[in-house]
């Protein structure tokens, strides 16, 4: 006689409880949800499906790294270190300039060539160095250049994640497309304008001290005053102190109620913040960002708390971007917009509408077939495949993922899927009942024989979902979640949840025949 051990029974029905619990929250609204979520104790769940960019409105940007001035950025700062590197070796030179991807210098004594092709190398390491003559010429190879790019994407779709999570904007789908573009969808947010402001600013921050010669020389540069606040003001090129030294940046009214900005350094940062300040009491210090002064005050006295302040022309909104952009870093390139979109909430309604009505549809279909086909045994599978349903959405809610429209077919395609294995089972029963065996005994057979085939099937589809996933983006992602989670859900329903029925029934009535 089939026999399911109690721990299961128990497990089965545990399993079956929660998940309709955790879906509760998807099916009711109004004064019940808000019942749920503010009188009933907080682990009881409350939390619901998040719907997609497709399936409530929102905005849509296309990004695009600007990578050029990454290497830029790169070359220059080779100038800047082998200048000096130079100078300490008495290599003279009549020439030396960055070029796309590295720098070149003519040296004035053909016979130093070797010797600052090991200077650059030392300076960095990933150069190629080629010397021809007098002139000797460093480049990134290919594999490098490559490397660096990657390394640009991820951290400026770090901090792009940082900033638009600083904003409370909740379930944004942000990922990297192609070689040099970062997708941004924003579910519920109508205007993208103030994101837009954000993710349009580098925020480049660092400080230098002012050149107080005059008269500029060739390590110092012009930057205007920022709100135009003032002329122009020469600064040293070489930054003392970099926005990445940062810990934490929150906005604090000066002593004179004015809006600004407060900072703290980390260790390294405050140390040589300190240093810094007791060297050069009573110089300018400017401070610089994204190619901007924003001020420039006099070093009082050394400052080694690791705290400073930036304070300027800031409006309470201004001043609260800045603080949110310092915190979350500075971009390390630029980012253009090539693509925007907005998607209206009305739209998304009707993609839910026709999502609800075709899963209807699906649902009512394949319960009708299973009661014409299999009668009895047709309701417990009809009956599992609600519970299997109700899993779905049980784990959407719970995982707290995002439901698109293409997330909808997979559901609407697990649903049609998930009675396979019922059928498989029953098919079996069937041909057991027809060679002789018992009732029982051909339950038993019919579900223990069947498994293989179950299993094989389900896990060839599962991983076709997990492949998906990897490889895919945007909506074959979620294709690819729902599709995986269906699957996985569907093989406990229509495994664990019929066969408990099935045999709660034969134990209660032992037939002496069955019609199936």
């Amino acid at each position: 006689m089939i026999y399911i051990a109690r721990w299961k029974i128990t497990l089965i029905i545990a399993v079956c409880v929660l998940g309709l619990l955790y879906s509760l929250p998807n099916v009711i609204g109004g004064g019940a949800r808000e019942f749920i979520e503010t009188k009933l104790p907080a682990v009881f769940p409350s939390k619901t499906v998040n719907l997609g960019l497709d399936l409530q409105g929102g905005s849509h940007l296309l990004l695009e790294v600007d990578l050029s001035t990454v290497m830029k950025e790169r070359s220059e700062s080779l100038v800047s270190a082998l200048r000096p590197a130079m100078r300490a070796e008495k290599i003279g030179y009549r020439r030396l300039n960055d070029i796309e991807n590295g720098v070149v210098i003519t040296v004035r004594e053909a016979g130093d060539a070797e010797k600052l092709k090991k200077i650059i190398r030392d300076v960095e390491r990933d150069l190629e160095v080629k010397v021809n003559g007098d002139v000797v010429e460093g480049k990134y190879s290919e594999v490098m250049i490559k490397e660096i790019q990657d390394q640009t994407i991820n951290q400026s779709i770090e901090i792009v994640r940082r900033r638009i999570d600083e904003t409370g904007t909740k379930e944004p789908a942000i990922q990297r497309q192609g070689d040099t573009r970062i997708l941004v969808q924003l579910p519920g947010l109508d205007d993208p304008q103030e994101i837009k402001d954000l993710l349009g600013t580098t925020a480049k921050l660092s400080f230098h001290l002012v050149d107080m010669s005059g008269t500029r020389g060739s390590g110092s540069m012009t930057l205007p005053m920022a709100n135009d606040d003032g002329p122009p003001i020469n600064i040293f090129r070489r930054a003392e102190l970099t926005g990445d030294m940062l810990e934490n940046a929150q906005y604090a009214p000066d002593q004179n109620g004015q809006e600004a900005v407060s900072f703290r350094f980390n260790t390294i940062g405050a140390k040589k913040f300190c240093t810094l300040s007791r060297k050069n009491v009573n110089r300018l210090f400017a401070i610089v960002l994204d190619g901007e002064v924003i001020s420039a005050p006099v070093i009082r006295e050394p400052i080694c708390g690791g705290q400073g302040q930036i304070s300027g022309r800031f409006s309470l909104k201004e001043a609260n971007d800045l603080a949110l952009l310092l915190r979350a870093g500075a971009l390390p390139a630029p980012l253009n917009i090539l693509e925007e979109r907005t998607v209206g909430p009305s739209l998304g309604a009707d993609s839910v509408e026709a999502g609800k009505i075709a899963s209807i549809i699906g649902l009512v279909g394949v319960l009708i077939f299973m009661l014409i086909t299999y009668g009895r045994f047709g309701v417990y599978a009809s009956v599992a495949l609600l519970v299997n349903v109700a899993l779905i959405f049980a784990l959407l809610s719970s995982l707290q993922a995002t439901l698109t429209l293409p997330g909808i077919a997979g559901i609407v395609l697990t649903i049609g899927m998930a009675v396979d294995a019922n059928v498989l089972i029953f098919e079996r029963i069937k041909e057991e009942l027809k060679n002789g065996r018992s009732v029982m005994s051909a339950v038993d057979a019919g579900f223990s024989r069947a498994m293989g085939t179950i299993i094989d099937s389900n896990l060839t589809t599962l991983i076709a979902a997990m492949i998906l996933y990897s490889f895919g983006t945007g909506p074959i992602k979620g294709f690819s979640v729902t599709l995986g989670i269906g699957i996985m859900t569907s093989f406990f329903s229509a495994i664990m949840v019929t066969r408990l029925l099935v045999v709660v029934w034969l134990h209660k009535n032992k037939p002496s025949e069955l019609k199936i």
